[in-house]
């Protein structure tokens, strides 16, 4: 039995996925079918980037879904994952899995990210906002790292 959980935004590299676009034709196929759907070349992004704009969220988040689905494609068909029981992801992750569970189509998840990348841009100015990890923080800790957040 099989599990395979998926990344969120932030894992994002220029290049990603580059060893499986050149080796395997169902990647090109799909870089292209997200191509198609959004109306851009994503492919171009994710491939040779520039990194300013992948990291925008609109691109961002449609690239991570692209990349997750054509690997889990391949690994579907060359490697027989085709018996995978559990998926799951982190955050955006979320939605690569419920597309390679059969559970959302790729065509409509490429389409939900971009417009929920494209909102997401659009509430926060590129190069406004923080985030802060709490994981194992102390409560005084945290208190402290937002104080200094609004200072700056």
């Amino acid at each position: 039995m099989n599990a395979i959980m998926f990344p969120g935004q932030g894992s994002q590299i220029v290049g990603m996925g580059s060893e499986f676009y050149n080796n395997f034709d169902i990647v090109k196929k799909i870089f292209k079918e997200a191509d198609d759907k959004l109306n851009y070349s994503i492919s171009k992004i994710i491939l040779e980037g520039p990194e300013d704009k992948l990291k925008l969220t609109q691109n961002t988040q449609p690239a991570i879904l692209t990349v997750s689905y054509s690997i889990f494609s391949v690994l579907k068909e060359e490697f027989d994952f085709s018996k995978t029981k559990f998926f799951a992801g982190h955050s955006l992750g979320e939605y690569s899995a419920l597309v390679c569970s059969d559970s959302l189509k790729f065509s409509d998840a490429l389409f939900l990210l971009f417009e929920r990348g494209k909102a997401m841009q659009e509430a926060v100015p590129v190069g406004k906002g923080r985030m802060i990890a709490v994981l194992g923080s102390k409560i005084s800790e945290i208190k402290n790292l937002i104080k200094e957040l609004k200072v700056s």
